[in-house]
């Protein structure tokens, strides 16, 4: 009889051993309650609890990354849109994650939800496609006046997709290819004057000195005879004769002035 109670008593022994002692990962902490009353935060490693009288609840520290689900929202020009995001946070007081709030996970999902439709509804739909960044500082500060109280801290929250009408869609294409079009047009025309503001300036070279109208011209006929080997026909500048010119009509003076003395 004796033995039997003192195996019973060695295993109430042994059971409520093994019922105080959790192992706790380096990245759990242990929020222990003491009939009812918050205790301490223990952990990691090895910790010890009173059986029947302490309860210890689990909280991980590892960041989370949770896939906001899309939501219908209708930007400040009235354009509806369909937007999801992601939210990335951790615990960093495993106390008030317990104590604060009944579930920590759902409950700052549904902050970031809210948060989502009412920070995009800020904004313009041109905003919206190229200022994200902005968006997304604003998300993360919306989320983290709510979540701060119960030991969650915020460390992004970021626009993941954005999901237009059909005929937005078209209209923003259409937008897109008349910009493309202007620019094209707009540097064709800045080409063109630049061209021809270079041509002037040349032209006026050329003008100040003749010779050089001549040396163009031969090297142009150089060019023309090298590439083709057809005939050409081309005007013959007057300017290339006139030197021959003047030299004979000096010399017909001459000759006059000659016969006259005589």
């Amino acid at each position: 009889m004796i033995v039997y109670e003192v195996g019973v008593a060695l295993i109430a022994v042994i059971v409520l051993a093994y019922m105080s002692m959790k192992i706790l990962r380096e990245y759990e902490r242990g929020v222990v309650f003491r009939l009812g009353k918050l205790h301490k935060v223990k952990g990691p490693g090895l910790v010890f609890i009173i059986p029947f009288i302490d309860r210890m609840v689990r909280v991980s520290l590892r960041v989370n990354a949770v896939d906001v689900e899309e939501q219908d929202v209708i930007t400040s020009d009235n354009v509806s849109v369909k937007v999801n995001a992601v939210l990335y946070y951790r615990v960093a007081d495993p106390a008030n994650s317990v104590v604060e709030v009944e579930d920590y996970q759902f409950a700052t999902t549904q902050v970031a939800l809210t948060a989502l439709r009412s920070v995009i509804g800020k904004f313009e739909l041109d905003d919206l496609l190229s200022k994200r960044e902005v968006i997304n500082e604003e998300l993360s500060r919306t989320v983290k006046e709510h979540v701060d109280p119960w030991g969650i801290s915020v460390l992004a929250v970021e626009v993941k997709d954005v999901d237009l009408p059909d005929e937005m869609k078209r209209a923003m294409a259409k937008q897109a290819e008349a910009e493309r079009e202007r620019r094209a047009k707009v540097l064709n025309a800045q080409g063109e004057y630049e061209a021809a503001e270079t041509l002037l300036k040349a032209a006026q070279t050329i003008q100040q000195s003749p010779t050089a109208v001549q040396l163009r011209f031969l090297q142009t006929l150089i060019e023309v005879a090298s590439e083709n080997n057809s005939t050409i026909v081309f005007p013959l500048p007057i300017d290339l004769l006139r030197p021959y010119l003047a030299k004979e009509g000096t010399k017909e003076v001459g000759a006059k002035n000659a016969n006259g003395q005589n």
